[in-house]
């Protein structure tokens, strides 16, 4: 087989990419069109392709009932929860309670995301955490041409937050499917290409992209990322936008689904 270019697809997902779903991300839909049209085109150039698949549990910390206040209420989807609330006793987490504390500690400290509540999205086992539907078609015409593609998972430890493909927000340290995914970096490193597409842009492609860059610059400096299949979070874009600004500045490469794969 050969081993020239890869294609990387963050969290393309019904949740994320359906009009109906619990996080759709505006304009996803669109990116999926033109992500099928991709595949079906360049089908005899992509060798190898993987996808990554958010899953989370019910009761995870960036759900709604995780988290309570004084009165037992739950909070509602897109509340921000900072650490000061919570030693202050404004939200209380009824699971893990020290784990949970830590994570905010550190989460803070890394001055990168805030704490987001988001709707409960891409349940495991759930009709929203399946691909997206146009997307499967695409891997259906691409896979009959003998080529199997990789599915890896993330976000099923409930106590983290896990945007990134490659590691978790914050890493835990007797759980290993919260750290440095080393065997999905050497699998994707041993492609000329890696292209990079997926939702939302402003989040989970962002993070995947830094930590690339932090830890494997030998995979990053093979990325190319794809501008027009991926959407940012509605108002949230300037999270992940000094992320594409450092990918710039250090000569990785930005390119189209209009460009044919050589």
């Amino acid at each position: 087989m050969k081993k020239k270019n890869a294609l990387l697809i963050i969290d393309a997902q019904y949740d994320f990419c359906n009009p109906n779903g619990a996080l759709f991300v505006q304009g996803a839909d669109q990116d999926m069109a033109r992500l099928r049209k991709f595949i079906i085109d360049n089908a005899d150039s992509i060798d190898h392709i993987c996808v990554t698949l958010d899953s989370h549990q019910v009761n995870d910390i960036s759900h709604p009932a995780f988290w309570q206040d004084k009165d037992g209420n739950f909070p509602k989807p897109f509340t921000q929860i900072s650490l000061a609330e919570v030693n202050a006793g404004k939200w209380t987490p009824r699971f893990s309670p020290q784990e949970s504390i830590k994570y905010l500690e550190s989460l803070e400290s890394q001055g990168k995301f805030p704490h987001f509540i988001w709707p409960e999205h891409c349940l495991i086992g759930s009709k929203g955490a399946s691909l997206d539907d146009q997307l499967m078609d695409a891997l259906k015409v691409w896979t009959r041409q003998g080529k199997w593609y990789q599915a890896v998972t993330k976000g099923t430890y409930p106590v983290t937050e896990h945007f990134g493909i490659f590691m978790a927000q914050i890493p835990v340290a007797d759980r290993p499917e919260t750290q440095l995914n080393q065997s999905l970096i050497k699998t994707l490193e041993s492609y000329q290409n890696v292209y990079l597409a997926g939702e939302a842009r402003s989040h989970c492609v962002a993070t995947s992209l830094k930590q690339a860059i932090d830890y494997a610059p030998v995979l990053a400096e093979k990325m190319i990322i794809l501008e027009d299949v991926m959407s940012d979070v509605t108002g949230l874009g300037h999270l992940g936008q000094p992320i594409y600004e450092e990918a710039k500045q250090k000569g990785l490469r930005f390119a189209t689904t209009q460009m044919p794969i050589m």
